[in-house]
């Protein structure tokens, strides 16, 4: 499986843009993406036992673009749940986060329920997706608990994608569950059984401070590795949540059904209050700017035009940055700034100009398309990762 994998060409584009965060916390090594406008609270996705912070690309791609900032984090090596929830506040302070939206799948979403249920100051909403409230079904599964820390890397592979329900798939969940084995391959032992030892440690959620009405519950209803009345109960114990059911997307639903998926974490969000700042987005036109003028001859007064002109002339005009939408705004010196902007200066046809700019874009993706022998799905991934934004800038 390993060698006949090919990464999807959204993924590529992806990590040529967004940086991947490693910082050291103690013991524990925390590895993350961080994107979006800093100002706004951040969405915090945790994988499940098979996941990585790559699983949620599609997600950090979508919302980012829509003015929300994501967070997409490896589970640490840690050896129960109460050395779970300490290491994860400690993360959040050293990276200067204090209230906190979750997006839990799986294992992640058991770990969001402990963390909101030790630390509720700090959790202002959830989204569960194929959650548990309990670790006795997969420690009854697991006897062997005791000795997985010294179980070798195979043996605790071949576990972990067993767990994962065999075929035959739809060619969409097919594709999400090679990506997941890709990114299992590439974790360590210590990781696995670390994860693993999670799931099988006692452990049961507790009563929650936070009101039902801030939780969504997104599930799958199709055959997954958690059994359908693990997720009954989390149903039942949050009987007020808003309940979002996809119909059929695995396990990994986030790469299977990424539209589905996308549209129920942004409804959630603008339900529980929080502010997208798409003003803060590279790329993405500013209300009231010179666009948006209804005589179409640009808006603001003639002063004001040649004063943007000019500053666009020198290359600091933010109005005039056609930069992708994934580009970020944060100023971090550790983030990986645009490739592939361009600057528009004067009378030139910003119609014109964003077309040349999208078939730059698009001979890229025939390249990466060709390189990988994926063509039809390689296409339409491509074209989905940039037709939002085109759409945006058209209307111009």
């Amino acid at each position: 499986m390993k060698g006949g994998f090919s990464a999807p060409g959204d993924y590529i584009y992806f990590k040529s843009q967004v940086p991947l965060h490693k910082i050291p916390i103690g013991t524990k090594q925390w590895r993350y993406y961080d994107f979006g406008p800093k100002v706004v609270p951040p969405l915090i996705c945790l994988p499940g036992t098979a996941g990585t912070a790559d699983v949620y690309y599609k997600q950090i791609m979508s919302l980012s673009m829509k003015g929300y900032r994501v967070i997409s984090v490896d589970i640490p090596r840690v050896w129960n749940n109460q050395e779970w929830v300490q290491a994860f506040e400690k993360f959040l302070d050293v990276i200067d986060v204090h209230h906190i939206h979750l997006y839990g799948t799986s294992l992640g979403g058991f770990l969001a329920l402990l963390f909101a249920q030790h630390r509720p100051r700090r959790v202002k909403s959830l989204v569960l997706s194929n959650a548990f409230l309990d670790t006795k079904y997969f420690s009854a599964a697991m006897p062997w608990a005791p000795v997985v820390r010294w179980t070798p890397s195979f043996l605790l592979k071949r576990y972990v994608l067993t767990g994962i329900p065999n075929g035959p798939h739809e060619p969409f969940i097919a594709d999400s569950v090679d990506f997941v084995v890709a990114q299992v391959e590439n974790l360590s032992r210590e990781d696995l059984a670390s994860r693993l030892t999670l799931t099988s440690d006692a452990a049961s959620v507790g009563p929650l401070l936070i009101s039902n009405t801030l939780i969504t519950i997104m599930d799958t209803n199709d055959k997954c590795a958690i059994p359908r009345e693990l997720k009954d109960e989390v149903s039942e114990r949050f009987p007020e949540a808003r309940r979002a059911l996809i119909k059929n997307g695995g396990d990994f639903p986030f790469l299977s059904r990424p539209d589905e998926v996308n549209l129920h974490l942004n409804l959630h969000l603008r339900r529980v209050g929080v502010e997208a700042r798409e003003d803060l987005v590279p790329g993405v036109p500013k209300p009231g700017g010179s666009g948006g003028g209804d005589s179409g001859g640009g808006g603001g007064s003639k002063d004001e035009r040649e004063e943007e002109e000019e500053e666009g002339s020198r290359g600091d005009g933010p109005s005039d940055n056609l930069a992708l939408p994934l580009s970020n705004n944060s100023g971090d010196p550790d983030t990986t700034e645009v490739v592939g902007g361009t600057t528009v200066s004067g009378g030139g046809s910003l119609a014109v100009l964003l077309l040349e700019e999208y078939m730059k874009e698009l001979m890229v993706g025939f390249l990466v398309i060709y390189y990988y022998y994926r063509l039809p799905f390689h296409l339409l991934t491509l074209y989905m990762s940039h037709k939002d934004y085109y759409k945006i800038r058209l209307l111009v």
